[in-house]
């Protein structure tokens, strides 16, 4: 189990098995990123910014 770090809600998140998977925070429904499997850490998760051919 570990917290989200927006809302400081425990989060489990048993079907978790690789670094860098998205999951969202079932309060505040934050993406977050896996950073850590065992045990389970969370951080936000970056914004995606578009790519316009630049």
């Amino acid at each position: 189990m570990a917290s989200c770090p927006e809302c400081n809600v425990g989060i489990s998140a048993p079907n978790v098995s690789a670094v860098s998977e998205i999951v969202e925070c079932g309060d505040c429904h934050s993406e977050l990123e896996v950073v850590g499997v065992s045990p389970l850490q969370l951080a936000l998760a970056p914004d995606i910014e578009e790519d316009w051919g630049e």
